[in-house]
């Protein structure tokens, strides 16, 4: 008996011993090493479609609902280039996650097609949010949960790490060859959103390479007061790191031609980083309080590949012809019977309500801003191409009217687009958790591909392309 309570005491003591990682400094910066988005791009295959993938927030639902996406573009060829089958999965070049997103988003970036075998077992049909609670409720774990730094984030991220992502870093995600994975959080203290891109860490002269994949799902998904807050240390000021050169009009408040207003924002808040004086710590919350839907990432983006095409800085866009964005939004809208009782809704209740509202609005908001450019790109080539503007010598004239060739599909992948409405119902009513019923995931799974196939715009580049698009279902 001494001996099982001695033990038990032990390890006690040394759960109190826990604490959070700390991402490393480093005092020499490379940019042309690390995981960000300029080293990834350059890999990719088939440099005339970019295929997008937006993975929204909502727990398991959004997990499956994205993963789903995936399993359709597996089974889903087209003609790339040289007139070579290939399929539409191999032309994904960018996924943003946020939140349950992130885990779908960060397992095919380093598993790629061996995550088709084990997501499912691995997570999916996983009671993930109970095995989380059973460790906040184990007494082995609660002097690491009551010391400084180390809370029920960190708990989760272990989990994550056993279960998923088996200590992998970012590090290994850059010996792939596969799409550049965003995944984003939100910095408490301002507000903005944050990306684990080499060129944020940059600012903090930090190393992103050695951070683990399971501490950024843990901080994308960290929901304000049930999951505890992500801390970084920020060593911003420490290193050689300066603005680099193409970087550097977004920061120029004299410059009155303003190239991205929206890739100017989300670098000034990057470049706020570089103070650690100020702000020696980063405390990182879910993503999706600063975008629910992963479009904020894909719209920067577009705007700064738009200004920098413009400028001249990069030609990128020239190889470009189809900019496919799939907007993969699982958020629900459960009915409520809330208008039919004289009593209103209980606080809690109320408080989510309006933090969801708002997210809702702004994902409604950034696809039509996307579909939006869009249009202004495709009006643009029009009165480019048009007899009167090939007789026009005006430079100023030519250069307003400098515009990608590409053109841009998107493809809304949302529960609203579900015809069937039974199973819209039903799909509406999953829970914002990391656990469903095994028969939800695969409806869940199952709902996207059709959302696809029966999308507008999906059959619009089905035709553009000119080709027969073989689905394997």
């Amino acid at each position: 008996m001494f001996k099982v309570l001695s033990i038990g005491v032990v390890m006690v003591l040394l759960a109190g011993c826990a604490s959070r990682p700390i991402n490393q400094p480093v005092s020499k910066l490379d940019e042309r090493t690390g995981y960000r988005f300029e080293t990834m791009h350059a890999k990719a295959e088939d440099q005339e479609n970019m295929v997008v993938l937006a993975f929204s927030g909502g727990g398991t639902r959004a997990a499956a609902f994205s993963f789903g996406v995936l399993e359709f573009l597996r089974n889903t060829e087209v003609v790339g280039p040289k007139g070579k089958k290939v399929r539409l999965l191999d032309s994904v070049g960018l996924i943003t996650g946020v939140s349950g997103g992130s885990f779908t988003a960060l397992s095919y970036g380093l598993y790629g097609e061996k995550l088709f075998d084990e997501y499912e077992k691995r997570f999916l049909k996983r009671d993930v949010q109970g095995e989380i609670v059973s460790r906040v409720l184990n007494p082995a774990y609660w002097p690491s949960l009551s010391s400084s730094g180390w809370g029920r984030s960190e708990l989760a991220a272990q989990l994550y790490d056993e279960i998923l992502f088996e200590g992998a870093t970012f590090s290994d995600l850059t010996k792939r060859s596969g799409p550049f994975i965003v995944a984003s959080a939100t910095d408490i203290s301002t507000g903005s959103r944050f990306v684990f891109s080499q060129r944020v860490f940059d600012t903090m002269c930090s190393d992103l390479g050695s951070v683990s994949l399971a501490r950024a799902a843990a901080a994308s998904s960290a929901v304000p007061v049930v999951l505890s807050p992500v801390t970084f240390n920020n060593y911003g000021g420490n290193c050689d790191w300066k603005p680099p050169v193409w970087m550097r009009p977004f920061l120029d408040n004299s410059n009155v031609k303003r190239p991205a207003a929206r890739a100017t924002r989300s670098i000034q808040s990057e470049t706020s980083l570089a103070n650690s004086t100020t702000k020696p710590y980063v405390h990182l919350v879910d993503g999706g309080v600063s975008d629910n839907v992963g479009m904020r990432g894909v719209l920067d983006s577009l705007e700064l590949m738009e200004a920098l095409y413009d400028t001249g800085t990069s030609t990128s866009l020239d190889r470009v012809r189809r900019v496919i964005v799939f907007v993969v939004n699982s958020l629900s809208d459960p009915k409520t019977t809330w208008d039919e009782r004289e009593r209103p809704p209980d606080t809690l209740t109320v408080l989510l309500k309006a933090a969801g509202t708002p997210i809702d609005h702004y994902s409604y908001e950034a696809v039509e801003l996307l579909k939006d450019t869009s249009a202004r790109w495709s009006s643009l080539r029009k009165i480019r191409d048009s007899a009167a503007m090939k007789t026009n010598k005006d430079p100023a004239i030519a250069a307003l009217m400098k515009v990608p060739n590409a053109e841009i599909y998107t493809i809304d992948v949302s529960f609203k687009q579900i015809k069937d409405a039974e199973e819209r119902f039903y799909l509406n009513q999953q829970p914002t958790s990391f656990v469903l019923t095994d028969e939800a995931v695969d409806r869940l799974r199952r709902a996207a591909g059709a959302v696809i196939v029966e999308s507008p715009e999906f059959q619009r580049l089905m035709k553009d392309v000119g080709v027969t698009i073989k689905t394997k279902r």
